[in-house]
């Protein structure tokens, strides 16, 4: 006969003998996936899996060259000019040319296309432009219109807009923002390789020049 302690403990001394037995029957590998679900659900309950934050743009200097993977860019100028056709923009009335000299190498190990979605006009973005890409880029020495871009051999170039006169004034400071962007292959049905995904990457304040009639 037991007494009434005895009686109050027997169903917890019960419920974890089965526990432990069941316990004994599942296969370990199912006993730790169990486990590391349990932690996944918990971590990111309290956040430890979100994505972490891409670091901020670092800040630097006209002249000051920024290298990635694709280009490495020098940003030298920022003029306002009253029109520029030899470098392929045309202008109407009431309208001037924004234009960005920048010395421009290919760093990568193919020719690369400099006016296209996957090139310059998505790495160099200007403030108040943001959302425009340029109507032009040409070759500064011979005003070659879309040129391609050989590995390793440097170029000057001239990023070009159209403008509305009186929109940007000599002495602005102008901010200019370059990205990064990641190599994308493609497969199956989407073949090839191209740059996608710009991240902003360095950002500078360049002072505007107008120089008029051009020089």
């Amino acid at each position: 006969m037991t007494t009434e302690g005895e009686d109050s403990a027997a169903p917890p001394r019960r419920r974890l003998d089965w526990l432990r037995a069941a316990s004994d029957r599942l296969p370990t590998s199912w006993l730790t996936g169990i486990a590391t679900g349990l932690f996944l659900v918990a971590t990111a309950a309290f956040g430890g899996l979100a994505t972490a934050a891409e670091p901020a743009p670092v800040t630097i200097e006209p002249g000051q060259e920024h290298r990635n993977d694709q280009f490495a860019l020098t940003i030298e100028r920022v003029v306002l000019v009253d029109e520029l056709t030899e470098a392929g923009v045309y202008v109407e009335d009431g309208e001037r040319v924004l234009a960005v000299v920048v010395d421009v190498e290919n760093t990568w190990t193919r020719p690369i296309a400099v006016h296209s979605t996957s090139s310059l006009t998505e790495s160099l973005r200007l403030e108040g432009l943001a959302d425009t890409p340029p109507d032009s880029i040409a070759r500064y020495d011979d005003g070659t219109v879309a040129p391609w871009l050989q590995p390793g051999v440097p170029a000057q170039l001239v990023l070009a807009w159209a403008v509305t006169a009186g929109r940007f004034t000599d002495g602005q400071p102008v901010g200019i923002t370059l990205s990064d962007m990641t190599l994308h292959t493609g497969s199956f049905v989407a073949n090839g390789q191209w740059w996608t995904d710009p991240v902003p990457a360095a950002t500078m304040t360049v002072i505007l020049e107008d120089i008029g009639a051009g020089g």
